[in-house]
């Protein structure tokens, strides 16, 4: 990928995209609340005037690209291959760097790494302040596929409730398997001395899978060590109690 397709595919893309922008004044009536020193409130309205900036991207579609371009049968023949869903690793590594992976769960995981704390969310599942942030996390990436809406993936704060979901359907497979990408990984620390305490068999944490490659599995997990990073462990490591199986 040099400068000269850089740019050819920043050609494309302005071709294909625009934006346009308007503003709109309007006047509106505004309260505004004020103490008259004697503690009581004093309500005062006033008229302003509000500029409203209103921007719209439009897009053409595939096929008017391809009238666009004067594609050929066989060009569109090829375009059509091109854009079907089994192909959808292969944009992953295009569009975002990511390879092995078909699910966009795992491309939005991906995006948060270097996250500290995990503020957007545990505040985004409803917490005013911050707890074990591990579930909110896979929920808030699941929530911006749109999969909780939708019933693909459970919105859980609980690690053991997360499990039960995906058994309760019939989701799950135990720790010894080998996992695709996309799937939700539940860990049981095997912790003694720590807050987890010993293996009971309830999930501890949760995370992502990103990838598996030589009888390895990389995930992305929020809440190790307060951040969102990516891990790995062998298949079949003994505190991976199992997985939640997506029906993606």
């Amino acid at each position: 990928m040099d400068d000269s397709k850089k740019q050819l595919l920043k050609d494309i893309f302005w071709e294909m995209n625009s934006i346009s922008s308007r503003t709109e004044s309007k006047s509106e009536t505004v309260i505004t609340e004020t103490d008259d020193g004697n503690g009581n409130i004093v309500q005062t309205e006033t008229t302003v005037t509000r500029t409203y900036l209103y921007i719209t991207v439009s897009h053409k579609t595939v096929d008017e690209m391809a009238a666009q371009y004067g594609f050929n049968q066989e060009q569109k023949d090829y375009l059509i291959e091109l854009l079907q869903d089994k192909n959808n690793s292969l944009w992953s590594s295009v569009l975002y760097g990511i390879t092995a992976s078909d699910d966009q769960i795992v491309t939005v995981a991906l995006s948060q790494i270097g996250n500290v704390g995990g503020e957007p969310y545990w505040s985004w599942y409803g917490f005013g302040s911050r707890v074990e942030w591990c579930a909110c996390f896979v929920s808030w990436c699941a929530n911006e596929c749109g999969y909780i809406d939708t019933g693909v993936i459970p919105k859980y704060a609980g690690c053991v409730n997360g499990v039960q979901w995906f058994k309760d359907r019939g989701q799950w497979m135990d720790g010894s398997a080998e996992p695709v990408p996309g799937m939700i990984i539940f860990f049981d620390w095997d912790s003694p001395d720590g807050s987890s305490g010993p293996q009971d068999g309830l999930s501890d944490h949760t995370g992502i899978v990103q990838k598996v490659e030589n009888g390895i599995v990389y995930t992305v997990e929020g809440n190790s060590g307060d951040s969102v990073r990516v891990n790995q462990y062998p298949v079949g490591h003994y505190e991976v109690l199992g997985y939640g199986v997506p029906q993606y």
